[in-house]
């Protein structure tokens, strides 16, 4: 295989990935993408002939298309050694939808041996190839030798001006190279999108069948058609997924969890027994066992929730992290903010994170009691067991164990009220 990267990294259109096998001490194989332009569409006979000095270090090669997003390893893996063990030149994967209007057909030498004899495009099928339903996929097998030397033999007399690399069946098959074809278990796997609504119908096929396999292994999804899970998303048995749920990106969830309707899940890891009720956003963040979250919180990058933590309705953490047992559960915001074990955090809380130029964190000791409406000017920290009385600008450390208060002392006017809507009432009967 060849190891030599391209000189230009600005070549586009054919992905063409090789094993780098220098010999070195430490690191194992890695793998280059070779990356080649097509700068003129002209057919994907082209777009091989563009790619021939990439391609012709190997023996052999796959040619995949782009737009058929539901290929599967395990498919392609027994097409290369189907080709490997026909010793053939090329090898076409081909599928039997129910309905192959629009696909080129493999027209093979007999029903019961994999050789081809040609690929027929649907307009140039005559009476007696009407009824064929195997399908060219676009799919290949090639050894490099025999497609090199037949590639500039294909030419560009059709009604696109195009050179197709479907043609190079015929040119090996006069040159008595070996053509055959292997049929994928699923015709689904072959289908293509040329248009944004074919290209969405693929993607519920596959959001459906990683919807099945997760439900297969234990969990349970209510109404998995209306739920937007990716391929990466790990779940374990038990958990329990409700409607209109989007889980995005590498997310892991243990089992025993519950995750309640319209909430989207980015990137977190979610231990076992977590509770994320409606209408929540969690990114790129971790929950702990047993904690609860919601209704509507907003868990931003690099927060982390204790266990049995509980992040309540309207509560926003952004690189927070909560202790065992703490708790927010009204109308909040903890940004760089620590949150020791047991502590409470009342309604309405704010910790001032940002200066106008730089962040600052807040260090809230364990079985700590934060009042409701106060704001954590930080850098600052609470201590253990401290008490902030509700509606307070802490400003200052506060010691274990104390009790902070920064609020205008209050002073009530009797008869005030009383006296102000006997003076609107004069002013208005004046008038």
């Amino acid at each position: 295989m060849s190891s030599q990267l391209p000189k230009s990294w600005q070549e586009a259109k054919i992905f063409t990935p090789s094993l780098d096998t220098r010999p070195s001490a430490s690191a194992s194989p890695r793998l280059w993408l070779v990356v080649i332009e097509q700068k003129e569409q002209r057919g994907t006979g082209h777009a091989i002939q563009c790619a021939r000095n990439a391609i012709s270090a190997y023996e052999h090669i796959l040619v995949l298309s782009g737009d058929v997003p539901l290929i599967k390893t395990e498919t392609l893996q027994r097409l290369m050694a189907f080709h490997l063990s026909e010793v053939a030149a090329m090898t076409i994967l081909t599928a039997s939808p129910e309905n192959p209007t629009g696909y080129g057909r493999i027209v093979r030498r007999s029903m019961e041996l994999p050789a081809v004899e040609a690929i027929v495009e649907q307009k140039a099928l005559t009476p007696q190839q009407q009824s064929i339903r195997e399908i060219n996929s676009g799919i290949y097998a090639f050894k490099v030798a025999p497609l090199l030397e037949h590639l500039d033999r294909l030419n560009n007399n059709n009604a696109h001006g195009e050179f197709y690399l479907t043609d190079i069946a015929g040119l090996l098959n006069q040159a008595e190279e070996k053509v055959v074809a292997l049929m994928a278990a699923e015709p689904s796997e072959v289908l293509g999108a040329n248009t944004i609504a074919e290209l969405v119908a693929l993607d519920a096929r596959l959001r459906a069948a990683t919807a099945n396999h997760l439900m297969a292994s234990g969990v349970t999804i209510f109404r998995p058609e209306t739920c937007i899970i990716d391929g990466d998303v790990q779940i374990e048995p038990d958990t329990i997924i409700e409607p209109f749920v989007q889980l995005l990106g590498k997310t892991k969830i243990g089992g025993e969890c519950r995750i309640r309707s319209y909430s989207v899940i980015e990137n977190c890891t979610l231990g076992t027994d977590v509770l994320i009720r409606q209408g929540c956003v969690l990114a790129e963040s971790t929950v702990a066992d047993g904690a609860r979250i919601g209704p509507f919180a907003h868990i931003r990058p690099g927060s982390e929730i204790g266990q049995d933590a509980h992040v309540g309705n309207f509560v926003e953490t952004k690189k927070a992290r909560l202790g065992k047992g703490a708790k927010a559960n009204h109308l909040t915001y903890l940004g760089d903010a620590e949150v020791g074990a047991g502590s409470n955090i009342g309604a309405g809380v704010i910790t001032c994170n940002y200066d106008g130029v730089h962040k600052h964190q807040t260090r809230i000791g364990q079985g700590a009691f934060v009042g409701s409406d106060s704001t954590l000017v930080a850098p600052i920290e609470i201590g253990d067991g401290s008490y902030i009385g509700a509606g307070s600008c802490i400003t200052r450390n506060v010691p274990s164990g104390a009790l902070a208060v920064g609020r205008a002392r209050q002073v009530t006017k009797e008869g005030w009220a009383a006296a102000r809507r006997a003076r609107k009432e004069e002013t208005k009967n004046s008038l």
